[in-house]
């Protein structure tokens, strides 16, 4: 073979100009770009939506949204773009840093190690630059 690169980085870079000859915005595209598009929803939409209007005795916004970045975290906090959200709109709903940390770190024992730290650096850097957007 005349050509050095391996075949996983012959397919990426075809899949890489398909892509920018679909759309040229997507050469520049990033997840984290993707995530200034969710606008992060008010407290009391939020509890409309999915907190405990409908249900009264049920579980808050709040609490919704701790236990989905617990489940996040234990499936190995893969889902960048969904911890950061999750954790914005924990936080606009009322979740405390604090609490934020505590969710994460006591599903560590369920997804390890590894996980909890990348969550933790993922809600850090959130929770660092203020929470909502």
């Amino acid at each position: 073979m005349s050509d050095p690169k391996n075949p996983f980085d012959a397919m990426m870079k075809m899949s890489q100009d398909w892509a920018k000859s679909l759309n040229p915005a997507l050469e520049s595209f990033t997840p984290k770009g993707f995530e200034t598009l969710w606008p992060t929803m008010p407290k009391d939409i939020m509890e409309g939506m999915m907190g405990n209007t409908y249900n009264p005795e049920g579980l808050d916004a709040k609490t919704k949204l701790l236990l989905t970045l617990g489940a996040l975290t234990i499936l190995g906090a893969q889902a960048e773009a969904q911890i950061r959200l999750t954790v914005r709109h924990a936080i606009e709903a009322g979740a405390t840093k604090q609490e934020v940390a505590e969710t994460i770190a006591l599903v560590g024992v369920f997804g390890g190690v590894p996980a909890m730290t990348k969550a933790m650096e993922l809600a850090s850097s959130v929770m660092e630059d203020g929470g909502a957007s």
